[in-house]
């Protein structure tokens, strides 16, 4: 059997292996158990799994007499906007983003549509593995309710951070990969209104990926070449639950995931100058922008809440992850593929120049990642080794172990679900980021 892979933030794990109806319906009752009084809003992505998690996630609501606001498929930042607007105590997301189709998993929101903090996380755990749920009698069960219109509210919030006029003056041509994900449920309208021709590949939410779920380069291939074919002004690529986005240049040129951060933070920090917040294994790009516009700059631990945690308490205009994944406070504290695309083309449409010239302005760092077999009561010892190894760089311990130099650093994180150490370094250069990674390995060996 596959492992049920569970942190603060939900669980995912492969459908009728590690994640039956009987789990989902355990752990929705813990989260239910923890929520203040109120509705709850539910959603899923598309998969073909996910009417069968939908029904199960609803039961076990109504069973704790919990009203359940049913929204169908949505993206995930639309969910954390549907919790705000229907006023809910909480928000649930099916979904196991960027994972195979054999996967599904739970995503918790809480009242202020958020993904919910580590301290609730951990209570709604706790209660998971403590034992079975307090359910309600006969007469104290709830029901559910449709949710007619779940994107205006979301699509109006995005609108209102852009010009649209000007973007509609341009009237882009704009091709969108929503692989049969969530995605083009909100992108199709949303790009619509902006004037935009839109070229939708895999538009229809039923799960069936045209190629693994995750936009990486390696994935995408397929992708890269039907820009140039439609002569499309930007390829949007999302992932199944819609909060990543990676895009294609012009040229048909993938130009990734870490790029679209930093993309949006350097259009946004030129009108709105503030604190920017990104987690510690993102791009430096975005940490150099914010320096060139005289802003503060904070790093977090790895994860969505931890961004979110630290934006709220830096009074953020942006955040987010070098995933794909813009954090926009003004539309929601949730990653955001459809501001990230409004901000981008806002971008391109301001100062009149096509995503490969913005791109080219950008300062430009190249990533690489490994990964080491280590027991987890071993790793103290070898961050020690690698600190003494690596004497000339600046130490951190705020999420494993990072060492920063002027243009380049290196991070190294225990994995909570295997017996492995995940290696990250960004340098100027793709070989100057590989040869750091190997010399850490060689530290383990």
């Amino acid at each position: 059997m596959s492992q049920l892979i569970i942190s603060v933030s939900g669980l995912r794990g492969v459908v009728g292996e590690s994640l039956t109806p009987e789990i989902a319906i355990r752990y929705i009752a813990a989260f239910a158990e923890e929520l203040p009084p109120g509705p709850v809003v539910v959603t899923r992505d598309g998969r073909h799994t996910g009417p069968l998690l939908e029904a199960a996630v609803q039961s076990a609501l109504m069973a704790m007499g919990r009203v359940c606001y049913d929204a169908g498929i949505a993206a995930t930042p639309t969910t954390g906007v549907l919790v705000r607007q229907l006023k809910a105590a909480g928000g649930i997301q099916i979904s196991a983003s960027h994972n195979p189709p054999e996967y599904n998993g739970i995503k918790l929101f809480d009242s202020a549509g958020r993904v919910i903090p580590a301290a609730a996380g951990q209570k709604v755990i706790d209660r998971f593995h403590a034992g079975e749920p307090r359910w309600k009698l006969f007469d104290e069960l709830s029901q559910c309710e449709v949710v007619d219109d779940t994107i205006s509210a979301h699509l109006g919030l995005v609108l209102a951070t852009s010009n649209v006029e000007r973007i509609k003056r341009r009237k882009y041509r704009v091709l969108v990969d929503a692989n049969h994900g969530s995605g083009s449920v909100l992108a199709v309208p949303l790009l619509e209104t902006l004037g935009c021709e839109v070229i939708v590949l895999g538009d229809k939410p039923d799960g069936l990926f045209s190629h693994p779920p995750e936009p990486t380069s390696e994935n995408l291939q397929s992708v890269l070449a039907k820009v140039t074919e439609t002569k499309a002004d930007i390829g949007f690529c999302q992932d199944p639950d819609a909060d990543r986005l990676a895009i294609i240049d012009e040229t048909g040129q993938y130009i990734g995931e870490e790029l679209t951060l930093a993309l949006v933070a350097d259009h946004v920090l030129r009108k709105t100058p503030g604190p920017v917040v990104t987690n510690c294994s993102t791009s430096r790009m975005t940490q150099d922008i914010a320096e060139k516009y005289g802003v503060p700059f904070f790093r977090s631990k790895v994860g969505e809440a931890n961004v979110v945690d630290l934006m709220l308490a830096e009074k953020a205009v942006l955040g987010g992850e070098g995933n794909g994944g813009v954090i926009d406070p003004r539309v929601g504290l949730v990653r955001d593929s459809f501001v990230g695309m409004a901000l981008v083309l806002d971008a391109m449409a301001a100062r009149e120049m096509s995503v490969s010239e913005l791109v080219a302005e950008l300062p430009r760092y190249a990533i690489h990642k490994a990964k080491v077999s280590l027991p987890p009561e071993k790793i103290a010892a070898s961050f020690t080794a690698l600190e003494k190894h690596f004497a000339d760089a600046k130490s951190d311990y705020l999420d494993g172990l990072r060492l920063d130099w002027p243009h380049k650093w290196l991070l190294i994180r225990g994995s909570n679900t295997e017996p492995i150490v995940r290696i990250f370094a960004e340098a100027p250069t793709a070989d100057e980021a590989k040869r750091l990674c190997d010399e850490a390995e060689k530290v383990f060996q």
